[in-house]
């Protein structure tokens, strides 16, 4: 027999005692009785669970043990340090969560000069000066970057301001000429 060959016609698609949910209803009242709706509810809930399990995001591992350091403070200040660092291939991403060769390099790099008993500021200095300001995920407030950090203030002070004199002249009425018999009744109303 072909293994392409239709399967029999009285083989059992399902394990002995897990009929489907039409035959568990078979013989039943309308609606299907209590353990029906337990059996529902209860494939309802593991198909909801397996849905959600596959659409969480799993973590990125992208450290490979080799690059692992012996000592697990030097360790933890090198995640530390990488977790701060942009990724120049992928640019959203950390050079913890990359699987680039660039991160793996750059990775490698946070580890040589923290090993060579380097400051946490020293190298980050040091990426910077060879890869720019770009590198870092949260740039520093320096005299370059006052604009990148002021402008989204300056942005929301100028909408502000555009929305003040918009409601201004929106509730400003124009007083308008009176009609000659508004006039008339208006002198008869104040009197000589």
């Amino acid at each position: 027999m072909s293994r392409f060959a239709p399967a029999r016609v009285d083989t059992p698609l399902w394990p002995a005692g897990h009929l489907p949910l039409e035959a568990e209803m078979a013989g039943m009242p309308e609606g299907g009785g209590p353990q029906v709706r337990h059996v529902f509810f209860y494939r309802l809930k593991a198909f909801l669970i397996i849905a959600l399990l596959c659409l969480l995001p799993l973590p990125a591992l992208a450290v490979n043990p080799d690059e692992v350091l012996s000592d697990p403070v030097l360790e933890h200040r090198a995640r530390e340090l990488s977790a701060q660092l942009r990724c120049m291939v992928c640019q959203n991403q950390s050079i913890d969560d990359s699987n680039a060769e660039l991160a793996r390099d750059l990775r490698l790099l946070v580890r040589e000069r923290i090993s060579g008993g380097d400051s946490d500021d020293a190298v980050i200095d040091y990426v910077v000066s060879r890869y720019g300001e770009f590198v870092l995920l949260k740039p520093r407030l320096s005299a370059k970057t006052y604009l990148l950090w002021g402008f989204p203030i300056a942005l929301l002070a100028g909408g502000l301001v555009v929305v003040m004199l918009y409601g201004r002249k929106r509730n400003r009425i124009e007083p308008g000429k009176l009609t000659a018999d508004e006039q008339a009744r208006l002198n008869d109303l104040l009197g000589p």
